[in-house]
């Protein structure tokens, strides 16, 4: 589904690809409902073209714990060679040749998702790059117009020390908030009660179950939660529990229903839209830029509110900044909380967070560049035409 409006983008002549993995120690592991990370991994692409300007993209890569090797590797071992020592049109046009081109080898491999993830750090990097030789930003490539103002809410807070985290990413200057549930019914309603009570009834707050119950739990938990106020409950069902199911929650559940970090394709998008009154895609897990601005306007023309998800590095961050800048509406960023030295490390320079709001700037592309975390670097290839 490549972007299907007129955006003037110059041609691209692809001299090399590399990718960059990352793993940082942290302190306190990052925990879910279905998994626990004990580092913070990264995969940075970097697509460079015949007048040396260097675009960068990220890849998702949390999961599993050799998740970023892995996809570094599809990139070089297979990606690369289709998009180096070739001049594209537009980022789309080379979207859609990768996509098409690794169809048969995503079911031959059973692997449709890392593909996607590999395909969509390529793009964001080729849309970085585009930008970049327009000396534009992304944001107004994308045809945002004055969108350099990005509100966010501050995610990855539970199920320990919810609310020493949450204050400090209030003291940090986030907004609104999102605690993690999913981890037995007393533990989760205590944390919200213990995080409504710290933040006060008139702050955002969301909770996200990552997938955690069943259509009963749901339902169950839905009304239990209700008078938190919650702005959103978000993954409560796994991702392919039957249509009927998310239908019958959704009539139930006094909360408004969030979900489209785990969704991929038009199609899966489609089929669920009118259950989400949240959707959420992650650009850096599937469809980049090129599929993802569209899929933005398609899900605010649809009358849902667009939130982007997000967890990883500062790449994908800002590329997701960007994004939201310029498809509008009244969505909300995502931004990790935990502490994560690959979030700033590799956004440099980070931008300002005031009073719930990114400042982007006028800086050609992302604005950024991946410099500021060398030392966490485990590999690094490059793949030259």
């Amino acid at each position: 589904m490549p972007i299907d409006h007129n955006l003037a983008t110059p041609s691209l002549e692809i001299r090399s690809l590399g990718v960059d993995g990352y793993r940082a120690p942290i302190d306190r592991p990052v925990r879910t409902a279905f998994g626990t990370m004990t580092d913070r991994p990264a995969v940075i692409v970097r697509v460079k073209s015949s007048d040396g300007l260097e675009g960068y993209g990220e890849i998702w890569c949390n999961f599993p714990t050799i998740g970023a090797e892995h996809r570094a590797l599809l990139v070089t071992s297979y990606l690369a060679t289709e998009i180096v020592g070739r001049t594209w049109d537009s980022p789309a046009a080379a979207f859609d040749h990768l996509t098409a081109r690794s169809h048969i080898l995503s079911l031959q491999t059973g692997e449709p998702g890392p593909l996607a993830q590999a395909i969509a750090g390529i793009d964001i990097a080729m849309w970085d790059l585009a930008a970049r030789k327009a000396e534009q930003p992304l944001w107004r490539l994308l045809g945002g117009v004055d969108a350099r103002q990005v509100p966010t809410y501050a995610s990855g807070i539970g199920p320990d020390g919810v609310s020493d985290l949450a204050l400090a990413a209030r003291l940090a200057g986030h907004r609104a908030f999102k605690l993690k549930v999913g981890f037995g019914r007393n533990r989760d309603l205590e944390n919200v009660a213990e995080l409504r009570a710290a933040l006060g009834d008139g702050v955002s707050l969301a909770v996200d179950a990552n997938q955690a119950w069943s259509l009963d739990e749901a339902v169950e938990m839905a009304e239990a939660l209700a008078r938190y106020n919650l702005i959103w409950l978000e993954e409560p069902l796994a991702v392919d529990s039957p249509l009927e199911d998310w239908e019958q929650l959704r009539e139930s559940s006094p909360i408004p229903l969030a979900g489209g970090e785990n969704l991929r394709g038009q199609a899966q998008f489609d089929a669920t839209m009118a259950v989400f009154d949240v959707v959420q895609p992650d650009i850096a897990k599937w469809g980049g830029i090129s599929a993802g601005l569209p899929l933005a306007r398609r899900i605010m023309g649809a009358g849902n509110r667009y939130c982007p998800h997000y967890l990883g590095g500062g790449v994908g961050l800002l590329a997701s900044a960007h994004l939201l800048a310029a498809a509008g509406g009244d969505g909300l960023l995502e931004v990790d909380c935990n502490p994560n030295p690959l979030r700033e490390g590799l956004a440099q320079p980070y931008p300002e967070l005031r009073d719930g709001v990114f400042e982007l700037t006028d800086a050609p592309g992302l604005g950024i560049a991946p410099g500021g975390a060398t030392e966490f670097v485990t590999l690094s290839e490059t793949v030259e035409a």
